[in-house]
């Protein structure tokens, strides 16, 4: 390994001192309790659903779209990120981190027009989750058909 320069290790000093360690304890309770609350109310808007009469087929339809239209509201409104930077990736993880995800560059972008702005920057986070969520699902499918369906 080589030794360091003078320069590499007044750098290494200055960021130390200007990235303090994270509380790692803290920010992992925050998460959990954060998520154990988007959990509980998407458990409650299922109850909910339920009790107006819908079947479940429409429950587990109903809710999931709740969760991304809220959290549209919520970031359109520019609550969101106050949350998320609050609550750690309880907020951010869910259903509702990917719902930010798309509304957030879409909201920054549209400044640049309809199209060139909020239409191609509105899945520049979320596009590799997409693209990569279905790589993964179809290699599943596969793997499902030929080993367990086939036998």
């Amino acid at each position: 390994m080589q030794k360091k320069t003078p320069v590499d290790a007044a750098y290494d000093a200055m960021t130390k001192r200007a990235s303090p360690p994270s509380e790692k304890g803290k920010n992992a309770l925050k998460a959990f309790l954060s998520g154990g609350l988007v959990c509980c109310f998407a458990q409650l808007l299922f109850d909910f659903y339920g009790m107006l009469g819908l079947n479940e087929k429409e429950v587990k339809a109903a809710v999931p779209i709740t969760l991304i239209v809220l959290t549209a509201i919520l970031t359109g409104l520019g609550l969101f990120g106050k949350l998320a930077k609050f609550a750690g990736a309880g907020l951010s993880v869910p259903i509702t981190g990917f719902a930010n995800s798309v509304v957030s560059p879409a909201m920054e972008f549209q400044t640049e027009g309809r199209v060139l702005g909020t239409g191609a920057k509105m899945f520049t986070l979320a596009g590799p989750v997409i693209a990569y969520g279905c790589s993964a699902a179809a290699v599943y499918g596969l793997i499902y058909y030929f080993f367990i369906v086939r036998g």
